[in-house]
């Protein structure tokens, strides 16, 4: 893999820090700010609708620009957003940055997932999405527990003091790892032709598949912290152990279907997506005995993101004759799911904190039902 891509992967580690990171942080929010937990859950939905239409819109914007001047724009306006939220005192203003921060990450990710697939050859896009991808990942392992135990002793503000910092030694890592190129250029009939590839049903389909599972794999992450503290009945610092774990599965998940969804994605998906399914009821069922919530949150993680990213990599194959807006249609399916299944999962804890697990799992049959109904699990094509 080219080592340009690595400089892309740092940055989206620290945008994923920031993303996932709110999974152990919403109690303390709510508590600082005087809302309900289902309330502070909310942040993450407003983060992801602003990248659901960050995408599209900061693509387009960008689309004429130079790659990397786009790029350093965006990762730096993320580190404002998050230097005002560090300071915010009211629900409406933290709200507020999240979608300003999540605009910067759209546009971010929308740029840098069409840079990673200019830089491979055209069969190898699933590995390049994969190193990206590795960021978030890695967010979840290293990033995302960190920010839970530096705001359980320090306060949830100096998480967000902590990304910023992060996002300037990303931009540091951006302006020296990524030549100065021209702009990149897209299809002959321009932007118009580009947004009418959304009118494929194949494109549409791989982009609903995706932001399902996705929208699972938030349901359950967003609210994982009052099962760890509530039906497991373990400490605080357990959340961390909890996401860590949730985030080593996330990576190993990524490296295996970064080397089978370009040639066998059907493969992990007809293996993937049932045990998905049966993954998010089990860990619901089995969440009051410590062990086996661990080991299944470990699991859960690695399918949730070897299938997610398989069928995102779908869309980028779907969507190779937009090329400056390929990445804004899979940051935007990504998204929807990121939005929904926090709203859906909200929903659910009224009856229990064990109610978005099986949200989640309610979301994956959606998703496997929609593609045996349309027998939509992916080729190659």
């Amino acid at each position: 893999m080219p080592l340009a891509l690595y400089p892309l992967a740092l940055a989206v580690f620290a945008m994923g820090t920031s993303e996932f990171m709110l999974a152990g942080l919403v109690p303390d929010i709510a508590a600082d700010l005087g809302v309900t937990v289902g309330t502070a859950g909310l942040l993450t939905s407003a983060f992801a609708l602003g990248m659901v239409v960050g995408a599209p819109l900061m693509a387009a914007l960008a689309r004429n620009r130079p790659g990397r001047a786009a790029l350093l724009g965006f990762v730096l306006l993320f580190a404002a957003a998050h230097a005002v939220g560090a300071t915010a005192t009211g629900f409406p203003v933290l709200c507020a940055t999240r979608v300003v921060a999540a605009l910067a990450n759209a546009g971010f990710l929308a740029v840098a997932l069409t840079t990673a697939a200019a830089l491979v050859p055209p069969d190898r896009k699933g590995r390049a999405l994969a190193v990206l991808l590795s960021g978030t990942t890695v967010a979840t392992i290293a990033g995302v527990p960190a920010g839970s135990v530096l705001g359980t002793l320090l306060g949830w503000r100096a998480t967000f003091w902590a990304v910023a910092a992060l996002c300037l030694l990303a931009a540091a890592g951006i302006l020296r790892g990524i030549p100065a190129r021209r702009a990149e250029k897209g299809t002959a009939g321009g932007l118009r032709a580009e947004l009418a590839q959304l009118r494929r049903p194949r494109l549409l389909l791989a982009m609903l598949l995706g932001a399902l599972v996705n929208a699972a794999t938030f349901a359950g992450f967003t609210f994982l912290a009052p099962v760890v503290t509530g039906a497991a009945g373990l400490g605080a610092l357990w959340i961390s152990v909890a996401l860590m774990l949730f985030g080593a599965g996330s990576f190993v998940g990524v490296g295996v279907a970064g080397r089978l969804s370009d040639r066998r994605p059907g493969v992990v998906v007809a293996a993937g997506g049932p045990l998905l399914l049966v993954g998010w009821p089990a860990l619901a069922v089995l969440a009051h005995r410590p062990v086996a919530l661990l080991t299944l949150v470990f699991a859960q993680g690695a399918l949730s993101f070897a299938l997610g990213s398989t069928l995102i990599t779908r869309v980028l194959y779907e969507a190779a004759h937009a090329p400056t807006m390929a990445g804004s249609y899979a940051t935007a399916a990504l998204n929807i799911g990121a939005a929904t299944g926090p709203l859906v999962a909200a929903a659910t804890l009224a009856g229990s904190e064990l109610g978005p697990l099986w949200a989640g799992g309610a979301l994956v049959a959606a998703a496997l039902l929609i593609a045996v109904v349309f027998r939509a699990v992916p080729g190659t094509g």
